[in-house]
């Protein structure tokens, strides 16, 4: 395809979502949340869930049915219970105080880059989030992830015709997609959002449309010697185990207080972990990284799967394979983002070194995203204030399975999202899960109000006071 089609293909795909789009933009609050409730049937009921996570594994070699099938209902059932009366339609807010009201304005149409990992939970987190701003949507899923992208798409179309909203508002880029179809519809759109490959958050950012991008994943959690560590050990397979691992959010590296070092060993072995030792983790690193690279035949596989095909018979039945680990760069490849039940373990003398330790790993990959922290609750609140403070994080999980956490859970306060924003560290423009406000235009309409005058010398007194020059006069004359 020439890039004058690819345009004009592109072209033709937008112009049909404006004018959906346009209809979107008369409806009610009511109106948006019909849509909201559309697309979250489309992946929630259960044979069409159910099919999704089938062809999802079939297609991409990826994770595992029995965890997509959760993943699916589970993010879907979080995000529309965050939905659930919260205004994004006309007035959302007014301070009278300050004179101040807000109207909720579509931001157009989207443009979403979905990936391979989670090809029908992530495309119906962005679906359901651009219609509760009532956009138009177009997906550019992983050419993996096509097949359940566009068996979603025929879901949600279902479920729009039965409220009579315009299909056109969730649209898919046409088969196969490429590079140059996918950057020319990041020409064309008012906003991307974008979860993924690096390679693809770059894209967005540079595509120069605003855009929303995630950062790279690369997890560590360190173990306190406070912690539960029976509890800890089973929040941290429970994590790494579920779907295999897609999850950007999934536990890569352990660092573990030298207190508790071999007991925590125990307690990870109890839970179906394995230990290989310098030969076996040597054999392992040929098979995950060969030729120094992530192996994509092993991404997302089970840890037995893994250890067959690195030669390791006798950890052909683990639940998750252990390397120790003390190097951090691109020649300890374990230290970096593995995507796989496979997880390092550092040593640490006290819990100062230990959050050196993860601080040198994000030097190398994952800063921004997150940390974990397993201690005891009378003092995890200062450890995780101290992380908090000092690591370039956007999140501390505290004593919970990581991947579970990040993007929101029942039992925590963090919204629900699939997509997590990871700073400035991240080379990211925001730092929050990403969530339907993203999706929005706010117009600010500014009343006169009684003055609130402000004094110089009330605000800067104490500041001159301070550096002896208390008798300073201000004068508003040049």
């Amino acid at each position: 395809m020439s890039q004058s089609r690819e345009a004009e293909v592109i072209a033709g795909l937008v112009a049909k979502a404006r004018a959906a789009q346009t209809i979107a933009d008369g409806y009610d609050q009511a109106g948006a949340d019909r849509l909201v409730a559309a697309a979250a049937w489309a992946i929630m009921e259960p044979g069409r869930n159910r099919a999704l996570a089938e062809l999802a594994v079939r297609d991409t070699g990826l994770g595992n049915v029995p965890d997509k099938i959760q993943k699916n209902h589970r993010k879907t059932l979080g995000l529309i219970r965050d939905l659930s009366g919260a205004k994004s339609v006309g007035v959302i807010a007014d301070d009278a105080a300050l004179g101040v009201t807000e109207i909720a304005r579509p931001a157009g149409v989207v443009g979403a880059i979905t990936p391979s990992t989670n090809p029908g939970a992530t495309p119906a987190n962005m679906i359901i989030n651009a219609m509760k701003g009532r956009n138009a949507i177009i997906l550019a899923p992983s050419p993996k992830g096509y097949s359940t992208a566009a068996l979603l798409l025929s879901y949600v179309h279902e479920e729009f015709d039965r409220i009579g909203a315009p299909r056109d508002l969730v649209q898919l880029l046409p088969a196969p997609v490429n590079k140059a179809l996918t950057n020319e519809l990041l020409q064309q759109v008012d906003l991307v959002v974008a979860t993924g490959s690096q390679a693809n958050i770059k894209a967005a950012y540079s595509s120069g449309t605003p855009a929303f991008g995630v950062g790279a994943g690369n997890v560590s959690v360190i173990v306190h010697r406070s912690a539960d560590l029976a509890a800890a050990a089973e929040r941290i397979v429970r994590s790494k185990t579920f779907d295999n691992a897609t999850s950007c959010s999934s536990e890569n590296s352990v660092v573990i207080e030298a207190a508790v070092y071999q007991p925590m060993f125990a307690a990870l072995a109890a839970q179906g972990c394995v230990l290989l030792s310098g030969d076996e983790k040597a054999q392992l690193q040929a098979a995950l990284f060969p030729a120094g690279k992530l192996s994509g035949d092993l991404t997302a596989k089970t840890a037995g799967d893994i250890a067959l095909a690195a030669g390791l018979a006798r950890a052909a039945n683990a639940r998750v394979l252990m390397v120790e680990e003390s190097g951090v760069g691109p020649e300890f490849p374990f230290s970096g983002e593995k995507l796989s039940p496979v997880l390092t373990v550092y040593r640490a003398d006290g819990f100062d070194a230990a959050a050196a330790q993860v601080a040198a790993i994000y030097s190398h990959q994952g800063a921004g995203h997150s940390v974990g922290l397993h201690a005891a609750p009378e003092a995890a609140d200062t450890l995780a204030l101290q992380l908090g403070r000092t690591l370039p994080v956007a999140r501390v999980i505290v004593n919970q399975a990581h991947c579970i956490a990040t993007g929101g859970s029942f039992d925590n306060g963090l919204p629900f999202s699939l997509s997590m924003g990871c700073g400035t560290w991240g080379g990211n423009s925001f730092s929050e899960n990403l969530g339907y406000r993203h999706f929005l235009n706010i117009t600010r309409i500014a009343r006169p109000i009684a003055p609130r005058n402000a004094s110089a010398d009330a605000l800067l007194g104490a500041y001159l006071a301070e550096t002896g020059r208390n008798g300073a006069a201000f004068s508003l004359k040049p």
